[in-house]
């Protein structure tokens, strides 16, 4: 039985006994913790950014496009109107 005791004396001195969450650790713990999110925070900010400025990028370059056919369009009937004037003032 004796023994037995001196056995686990000798485990338990060389197993340490895990001590609860320390100071030490929390403060390791939060520090990593911030680093990761101080380095991810501005590359999702900026993919953020970049993907709703291209997103009005797009919708203006789409409301440009339309205004400019319309331009057009509305050129030819006026050049129309022109031609049709200028056949009307030669007539008469």
């Amino acid at each position: 039985m004796n023994d037995k005791h001196e056995i686990l004396d000798e485990v338990s001195s060389v197993i340490k006994p895990k001590k609860a969450l320390d100071l030490k650790y929390l403060l390791q713990l939060l520090l990593i913790i911030s680093l990761v999110f101080i380095t991810v925070f501005p590359k999702m900010y900026l993919q953020h950014e970049i993907y709703y400025k291209s997103r009005e990028i797009a919708k203006l370059q789409r409301e440009y496009d339309s205004l400019k056919e319309e331009h057009e369009i509305i050129n030819a009937k006026v050049e129309a109107i022109k031609f049709k004037n200028q056949i009307l003032d030669t007539i008469f």
